[in-house]
């Protein structure tokens, strides 16, 4: 092959790639330099982007800005955290308030009560709530007090589920699905988790029939990656009533369900009451900040009178973090904000317009492709298997979850750098969630984008 021909080969040469590099030159120069700091230069997984990631100055609603100048309609949306969008005006306010009277006390305050009272007006099920400053955190303190509740160990999880990257939930999420442990992470650990398929209640009625052992069931309610994979409604039902037999504990991961699936999160549309439920994102506003919550005879392990009168050993919970007080009056605001407002209605119409437009394209295009989600969610399943689908035939229960989430790496880098040269960003997962701050013409221009993103995709020979 002669130089002049391998250049003009888009598979070794790709145009995409080239816009991407030319509209973002700023946004390489940083990343040049952050890779001489930080692993990969990124300070999230999720951030990875080859050749890399834009680096954001400025965000206000459903938009963001680049170094470079470049707008974008944002559907990473703060890893779900902003279904108000960015800067909200009272949240910002609240913000600003509580910063000029002081970022950290060291002591008890009184937004600490008033975050407390934001999620039991939404959250029934919140008898009792312990502030941390991370899901990751809300999820390791769940299991904690599963297990010292119950006196089991082991814990049953679902393959492709995210529960955060403390060592317990690192095997059976992206890979090691045989539940080895991942490095760094001790074997005893692993040994302590069943992992089970996702939706297979044959599968969770055998594990606790076998083990006696299992303390807690946790998931992600709607199903791994805020319902990449979905989970039906019905099998929650039937968790929530063997977990009940069993008497084991049922643990919902509400880290992005929560105040996004509806105003009271998951739990509120599936009717369904867990025994324990963490939250994180929505929860503080997007400032940092997670929490537990859950039954009181559960949360009172972390009592100092309970577990004296009881004559047990208190779970002990620092966290120079917890309830931070700006976290806590940006959570304050925004719940209050959903509470009062249709907010979630809205986020929701959006996601849903924006699903049947882009299905549109797919169609016009005639690429055996879907998009697809609930609620403020979308997903883009780009058919690995080659399956004979329609956007409209498309049932993505009906799909194993491996295959849900096996994007083909090249496809999947160059869609997303496609998209953000048309203006818009995706998520990795080639998804995303809306936002209250999403209008009908950031979908508009979505959709669009998306077209002409595929016809780019198209030229570079990435499509049949």
């Amino acid at each position: 092959m002669s130089a002049a021909t391998k250049f003009e080969d888009p598979r070794v040469n790709s145009r995409i790639v080239a816009a991407y590099r030319a509209r973002t030159a700023g946004s390489g120069a940083l990343a040049a330099e952050a890779a001489e700091l930080l692993p990969s230069g990124i300070a999230h997984d999720s951030r990875y982007l080859e050749p890399w990631g834009i680096y954001v100055e400025r965000a206000k609603g459903s938009h963001k800005w680049d170094v470079d100048g470049n707008r974008y309609v944002d559907y990473f949306g703060g890893h779900g955290a902003l279904i108000l969008g960015h800067g909200h005006p009272q949240v910002a306010a609240a913000i600003a308030e509580a910063a000029e009277q002081g970022a950290q006390f060291g002591a008890n305050h009184p937004r600490e009560i008033a975050w407390v009272r934001a999620i039991q007006r939404l959250v029934p099920s919140a008898e009792r709530v312990r502030f941390t400053s991370s899901g990751t955190e809300a999820t390791l303190m769940a299991v904690r007090l599963a297990r010292a509740f119950s006196g089991r160990s082991t814990l049953l999880r679902f393959q492709g589920h995210f529960h955060g990257w403390h060592d317990h939930m690192t095997a059976g999420y992206s890979n090691h699905f045989d539940g080895s442990p991942t490095p760094g992470v001790l074997r005893g650990i692993t040994d302590k988790t069943v992992l089970v398929a996702p939706g297979d209640t044959d599968a969770v009625a055998a594990a606790l029939a076998t083990n006696p052992d299992i303390a807690a069931i946790i998931l992600e309610p709607t199903g791994s990656s805020f319902g990449q994979v979905p989970l039906r409604p019905s099998f929650l039902h039937a968790l929530r009533d063997l977990t009940t037999r069993h008497g084991v504990l049922l643990i919902f991961d509400e880290v992005i369900t929560g105040f996004r699936t509806s105003r009271g999160g998951a739990q509120a549309a599936f009717g369904i009451r867990p025994d324990l439920s963490t939250f994180a994102k929505i929860l503080a506003g997007g400032m940092p900040g997670g929490a537990v919550a859950g039954r009181p005879e559960i949360l009172a392990l972390l009592d100092f009178k309970a577990t004296a009168a009881a004559g047990r050993e208190k779970i002990g919970h620092p966290g120079t973090f917890n309830a931070n007080p700006v976290s806590a009056a940006a959570g304050i605001a925004a719940l209050g904000i959903l509470a009062e407002s249709d907010a979630n209605d809205v986020a929701s119409a959006r996601a849903e317009s924006l699903r049947a437009g882009m299905n549109e394209v797919l169609m016009r295009e005639n690429l055996p492709w879907a998009v697809y989600g609930t609620t403020s969610g979308f997903h883009l399943f780009l058919n690995p298997q080659g399956r004979a689908i329609t956007p409209a035939s498309f049932d993505p229960h009906a799909v194993d979850f491996a295959e849900m989430k096996a994007q083909p790496a090249q496809l999947t880098n160059r869609l997303r750098l496609a998209m953000l040269v048309n203006g818009v960003d995706l998520n990795p997962r080639l998804g995303g969630f809306t936002s209250a701050a999403h209008s009908e013409l950031d979908i508009a221009d979505t959709v669009h984008a998306f077209g002409e993103s595929l016809r780019m995709l198209r030229a570079e020979g990435e499509l049949a």
